[in-house]
């Protein structure tokens, strides 16, 4: 079955310029940064049907003549065939949004030879710079790509599109690298009689967190590991605590380095190593290498019992348990004064490590290995 990109035009492969929004000269013809470089890979090493899809609203009016449209709109097109970018189809309405028409995005009526054909739309994209265009995704049962710096995140979510939105960027090339090497995610359940365990973690998609584990410090912690991996990770357990918190923190730890594995897959095309960091009085130095190795090195000494309600001395075993069920290794030493502030650092430290390993080069997708496997 064919896959296919839906692609909006105007803010996403040409400019859209400011007042009248309309690209209705040559003068006003431009290209969104790193479009040609990004659409070139895509039709030269992905194999899906590339099709436009744009509102173009009362297109053929006096307010928007049709003389004036299709010059720059062919100069475009043919800009693209020249870079070996050729779109099998492209669908514009003409409609006014208080037309209510069935062909205006995100209403799906210009595409139904799409839904009721032989195309793979649950593999499939929509690509624009507008929530309309996430709309449309759904809509049509495929997945939607946001190209866009304006939308926040939270703006996703209010929308209630945020399980339909795979990507958010305002980088061509990084949907290019989403398309040929794929989400990375992985959901972990560990379930036990002295825990519940479940983890979402996405490497990708840059979507907000949740954190909950009846630990308050821990949660602090877990957070940083989100923020600065700039992962989305989703954490709700359930332990107990009544009796220690040994127990959910190793269990969460396992948990976690099991989802970084599963997420990582191949490991094709990612960095590999990757830190250290300073927090006021300290400093905490993490190295990681994710070589399907088991190996945890520690040089850190707590002073305190506990920072907040969390043991310190269950820092080793969750950066012990990760090691094991992430199979990868970790050197990590910290020192100075405020406990809170080394706790802080090694996990900040931890965070900004795994951003640097988890990296990938869309351009030297091969393994970081000279043994061939990880």
């Amino acid at each position: 079955m064919t896959k296919v990109l839906f692609i909006d035009r105007d803010g996403t492969l040409i400019i859209e310029p400011p007042g009248d929004e309309q690209v209705d000269s040559l003068e006003k013809l431009e290209f969104i940064p790193g479009v040609f470089q990004a659409m070139s890979l895509i039709a030269k090493n992905l194999d899906y049907e590339l099709v436009i899809v744009s509102n173009q609203d009362g297109l053929g009016t006096d307010l928007f003549p049709e003389d004036t449209f299709w010059p720059a709109h062919n100069k475009m097109l043919k800009a693209f065939k020249n870079e070996g970018v050729i779109f099998t189809d492209v669908f514009i309405d003409r409609s006014l949004p208080d037309d209510n028409a069935n062909t205006r995005k995100p209403r799906t009526g210009m595409l139904t030879d799409f839904i009721d054909g032989e195309y793979d739309l649950e593999n499939s994209f929509v690509i624009g710079d507008r929530l309309i265009d996430i709309e449309l995704a759904k809509n049509l049962g495929a997945k939607g790509i946001l190209l866009s710096s304006r939308i926040t995140v939270g703006e996703i979510e209010d929308s209630g599109l945020q399980d339909y939105c795979v990507l958010k960027t305002d980088n061509w090339m990084q949907v290019y690298e989403f398309l040929i090497l794929g989400g990375r995610k992985a959901t972990v359940q560990r379930n036990t009689s002295e825990t519940k365990i479940n983890i979402d973690l996405d490497l990708d998609s840059g979507k907000s967190s949740n954190i909950s584990t009846g630990l308050g410090f821990f949660d602090h912690m877990l957070d940083q590991i989100s923020k600065h991996t700039g992962v989305s990770l989703n954490i709700k357990a359930e332990g107990d605590i009544h009796v220690d918190e040994h127990h959910t923190m190793e269990d969460t730890a396992i948990a976690l380095g099991e989802a970084f594995y599963t997420a990582l897959g191949s490991k094709r095309g990612i960095d590999r190593y990757g830190f250290s960091l300073p927090m006021d009085d300290c400093m905490a130095q993490v190295l990681i290498d994710f070589g399907g190795r088991s190996w945890l090195v520690w040089d850190v000494e707590f002073k305190r019992e506990k920072i907040g309600d969390t043991p310190t001395e269950l820092f080793f075993h969750f950066f012990k348990s990760f090691s094991d069920s992430a199979k990868c290794n970790l050197n990590i030493k910290a020192e100075g004064q405020n406990e809170h502030h080394k706790a802080e650092a090694i996990f900040k430290a931890f965070a900004r490590a795994m951003r640097a390993a988890i990296r990938r080069d869309v351009f030297n997708y091969e393994l970081p290995s000279t043994k061939g496997v990880l």
